[in-house]
């Protein structure tokens, strides 16, 4: 799939939204992706896990031992690109603000992890999630995501597999152009909620 095909799926399934968003990030921008629309659908979920396994397939050379996702929008596509690699999937949640294994969850010393997550921004979840990885001693080969609209500007430490890349604007909230400070700010993402 391509980054159109995949824009077409969030159209198709009404997560390809505009107005005026608050980002988990704290930018501001005129487009939100939301993928709960998208994972609330086990068919269009299956239909894009399995193309970004296999994209990770053609791209990864190294072949991981398992997935780890961060909590809370990579469970579901950590979970179900794991089923399409035919690996396991743990994931990571956020303890007093850090990414940290949980439930019984761990990882062994040099043990092959692909971080995989739902979409990235500026990549800082993928980063601390990365980060708590590394802690346990197993070494993150790579990391992927559904959807990077950084249009692979994002560093996240590792190579990054998107199945689909665009770079979308986002604004600091200083910043904002003037059409954007006409509309109402929204929050649709779960970071920062309580």
């Amino acid at each position: 799939m391509n980054t159109d095909e995949v824009l077409d799926v969030f159209r198709e399934a009404g997560a390809l939204l505009e107005g005026h968003f608050i980002l988990s990030s704290g930018l501001r921008s005129p487009v939100f992706l939301q993928k709960a629309f998208i994972f609330k659908n086990p068919r269009i979920t299956e239909k894009l896990c399995a193309a970004l396994a296999q994209k990770i397939k053609e791209t990864i050379e190294v072949v991981p031992d398992v997935i780890v996702a961060p909590a809370m929008g990579g469970i579901i596509p950590g979970y179900e690109t794991a089923r399409q690699l035919g690996l396991e999937s743990i994931f990571t949640e956020r303890v007093d603000g850090a990414f940290a294994l949980r439930r019984g969850f761990t990882l062994q010393r040099g043990q092959k992890v692909l971080m995989v997550e739902d979409i990235v921004t500026t990549g800082l979840s993928s980063r601390e999630c990365i980060a708590s990885i590394e802690k346990t001693g197993a070494k993150v080969i790579g990391g992927a995501c559904i959807f990077d609209r950084s249009g692979g500007e994002a560093d996240i430490g590792v190579p990054l597999v998107s199945l689909a890349t665009r770079k979308f604007p986002a604004y600091d909230p200083d910043e904002l152009p003037s059409e954007l400070k006409k509309l109402p700010a929204i929050k649709p993402g779960s970071r920062g909620l309580s």
